[in-house]
């Protein structure tokens, strides 16, 4: 185990599993507590994402592992989450195993993160990128949400809300506020800075491997309550498979599965595991 320092000075933890060539992954290893494990799987997520994508992939790759997610809520950069300091943690965590060059695989905003990082080294190998589209991302729709849910949270708390764990999966309106204000101004800070970023006309590194995959149900509508928008990803990655592929990306767009359904180990590590080996970003 090492660790990293970001750029706003706090230290990350980072492991290292397997061998072969460098993917960084930024998932949580630590099991969760009992009561949050239960609460995720009944509103569709995985939690033992992170411990599954590491063993399925340690044979063949050597996994940089470091939870940047987690790492953020618990340490929010509240003015300072820009996309270059994005880019720049990232690097740190591949500074810290000596990482040059490495791929990245990362699901939702951490999927934003790696093209981010794409355009910004030349040290960045391979790329997979799940649940967000890059090509017309949302980015204005998703600064919308996060607008809301850092006005949300910034509120006295709604006697009427009812926790995460007691409420009807979905039914995000009923739900009491479960994030600080530093915590969502992050997410402002960066989809403020990402309104003028042209992912069409993104450069990225001359011979950069890319997927991109998304569940074919991810189209979320929020209520006026988060903004009042719609955040569209597999719609999206679908309409504009043609021209993907003709950039040189891997699109892949999963019949049936949503945002939660297509972030699973399930789905993710056999997806993942196949295109490494197809592009050869693997041991032996």
């Amino acid at each position: 185990m090492g660790e990293a320092v970001l750029h706003d000075g706090s230290i990350i933890p980072v492991a290292i599993r397997g061998d072969g060539p460098a993917l960084l992954l930024p998932v949580r290893l630590e099991p969760y507590p009992p009561d949050q494990t239960e609460t995720m799987r009944k509103w569709g997520g995985d939690p033992a994402l992170g411990p599954a994508l590491v063993a399925g992939l340690s044979g063949t790759n050597r996994l940089i592992v470091a939870d940047y997610e987690g790492h953020r809520m618990a340490h929010p950069a509240a003015d300072t989450l820009t996309p270059d300091n994005l880019a720049a943690d990232l690097l740190a965590i591949a500074d810290a195993c000596g990482a040059d060059p490495f791929g990245y695989y990362g699901y939702s905003w951490l999927g934003l993160a790696g093209l981010q990082l794409a355009v910004r080294t030349g040290r960045l190998r391979a790329l997979a990128m799940g649940g967000f589209s890059p090509w017309d991302g949302p980015y204005s729709s998703m600064l919308a949400v996060t607008r809301a849910a850092h006005a949300a949270s910034t509120q006295p708390a709604d006697p009427s809300a009812i926790p995460l764990s007691e409420a009807e999966p979905g039914d995000w309106d009923s739900v009491a506020v479960q994030t600080t204000e530093a915590q969502t101004r992050q997410f402002v800070t960066l989809y403020e800075a990402l309104q003028d970023f042209d992912d069409v006309g993104a450069s990225v590194p001359p011979g950069l491997l890319r997927l991109a995959f998304a569940g074919a149900n991810d189209e979320i509508d929020y209520s006026e309550q988060w903004g009042g928008v719609r955040v569209s990803i597999g719609g999206l990655l679908a309409r504009h498979r043609d021209a993907l592929t003709a950039a040189g990306w891997d699109v892949q767009v999963l019949p049936g599965l949503d945002h939660l359904g297509a972030m699973h180990s399930s789905v993710v590590l056999p997806i993942l595991a196949t295109w490494l080996r197809k592009v050869g970003w693997v041991r032996g």
